[in-house]
């Protein structure tokens, strides 16, 4: 029995897993509102408490943030979360954590073909993968080719809080923009996540001297402002929301090429995180592609690699257990 976790800034997913993930569903699994608890530790022992199970065997959680020394200070948490607490927390069995976009990786390996969608063919040469993955925050992740292995290992990297590049003069407006605003870098992460698109969306309403319509100003408070500008952009119900969404898309294309070329991912680019899968049409778009293959002389690199989209919203909880099965078997 191991135990396997996805551990967001908004949401705790926490299963049991008695088998392979790849050919088991989970015997137990729930979900928690992150903030309403001081760390993981207590969401595990209520977890535990709740569903017990005999002892567990090994257990990995996949967790935003920097993993150093087997203690994690989240990203969008105010918790430090160590691996030694979790192991007591477990019983005594073995309890690693991985940055969240590392366990996401893990996962790839047990998906099906209907769980992914290729979004540019590319070669599909064999080499290495990278994994860009948007949502709360955003995460960067890369996937080792071992050739004498066989297969690819995960690893990870904080490749989303590098500094942000415009390229345009509405990028660089932008970047001002948000370096006013959060007294400081502007990283990727600041113009690829959730909260990024709003504020995007505000920035064009601010620059071009407008108010944002009642309506959406009202579906932005009563739920996830996000996701009402990318609504109202994809049915083409502001104008202002059609160029947020647009320019969200064209950094999202330009980031993917810099994580191909930064990893040299012949094998392929993945693209995670729950954002992707609610903007495929956008994602299949020119704006997207463009972005991603203007990368100059290096254009016919980025062209030969595939770019796909993870569909399967549990990944990063298969990868969890994924990581947490090898472990026991070591």
């Amino acid at each position: 029995m191991i135990l396997a976790g996805d551990i967001g800034g908004t949401k705790v997913e926490l299963a049991l897993y008695d088998g392979p993930p790849n050919k088991t569903k989970p015997a137990f699994a729930k979900r928690y509102p992150s903030r309403d608890f001081s760390g993981l530790e207590v969401i595990v022992a209520d977890f535990l408490k709740t569903h017990p199970c005999g002892g567990v065997e090994g257990a990995s959680f996949g967790i935003a943030g920097a993993v150093k020394d087997g203690v994690v200070h989240t990203t969008n948490l105010p918790w430090v979360v160590t691996e030694k607490k979790l192991s007591d927390t477990v019983g005594g069995a073995p309890a690693s954590l991985l940055n969240d976009l590392e366990a996401n990786a893990w996962g790839i390996g047990v998906l099906e073909e209907d769980e992914i969608e290729t979004i540019h063919p590319g070669e599909g040469l064999e080499g290495n993968r990278a994994l860009i993955s948007a949502g709360t925050g955003l995460g960067i992740a890369g996937l080792y080719w071992d050739e004498d292995r066989g297969e690819h290992l995960p690893f990870a990297s904080e490749g989303g809080h590098a500094s942000f590049a415009p390229q345009e003069e509405i990028d660089l407006e932008l970047y001002h923009h948000l370096k006013d605003k959060y007294k400081g870098t502007v990283s990727w992460e600041r113009v690829l996540c959730g909260k990024a698109l709003v504020d995007i969306y505000h920035f064009l309403v601010a620059r071009a001297g407008k108010e944002s319509p009642r309506w959406l100003e009202e579906e932005m408070m009563e739920g996830d402002a996000a996701a009402a500008v990318s609504k109202a952009g994809q049915q083409n119900k502001d104008d202002f929301c059609v160029e947020a969404l647009e320019l969200f898309t064209r950094y999202y294309g330009a980031q993917a090429g810099n994580t191909a070329l930064n990893f040299l991912a012949l094998g392929g680019l993945y693209i995670g995180g729950g954002i992707a899968p609610k903007m495929l049409d956008q994602l299949r778009d020119r704006t997207f592609l463009d972005a991603y293959l203007n990368k100059g002389r290096l254009r016919p690199t980025v062209e030969s690699i595939p770019v796909r989209v993870i569909l399967n919203p549990k990944t990063a909880l298969l990868g969890a257990a994924v990581h947490a099965g090898r472990q026991c078997r070591k």
